[in-house]
């Protein structure tokens, strides 16, 4: 499914899978030794809720950009450490989180407040 990140006068545009399952958002991006930079995953969720991430049995490093209610970055973690189970909160509640590749938020300038938007 194609998603934007609107960040300033830039746009940003991914290729993403979503994670609608309870099984889907276990798994995630557990297994894969590779993430092309224009590629992710999407952890959509109704209702919005606080939620935490871990890296257990993912091997790359990973973004985890996280989404408020309405769209726009809450907070970002970067490059979160492969297979470690320490635990990744959302700042509050969210609508969605974003997985992208290890230091591609960065790259991008991404940052709190920066709309992202997606078919829902």
């Amino acid at each position: 499914m194609p998603l934007t990140i609107r960040s300033g006068n830039k746009v940003h545009r991914f290729t993403v899978e979503v994670a609608r399952s309870g099984a889907e958002q276990a798994y995630g991006m557990m297994n894969r030794d590779s993430l092309p930079g224009d590629r992710g995953m999407l952890f959509p969720y109704d209702p919005p809720q606080a939620v935490a991430f871990w890296m257990k049995d993912t091997l790359i490093p990973l973004d985890l950009v996280f989404v408020a209610p309405g769209g726009t970055i809450l907070n970002i973690i970067e490059n979160a450490v492969p297979l470690s189970f320490e635990q990744l909160p959302s700042a509050g509640p969210v609508e969605a989180v974003l997985e992208i590749a290890g230091g591609r938020s960065a790259e991008l300038g991404l940052k709190p407040g920066d709309r992202v938007e997606w078919p829902r």
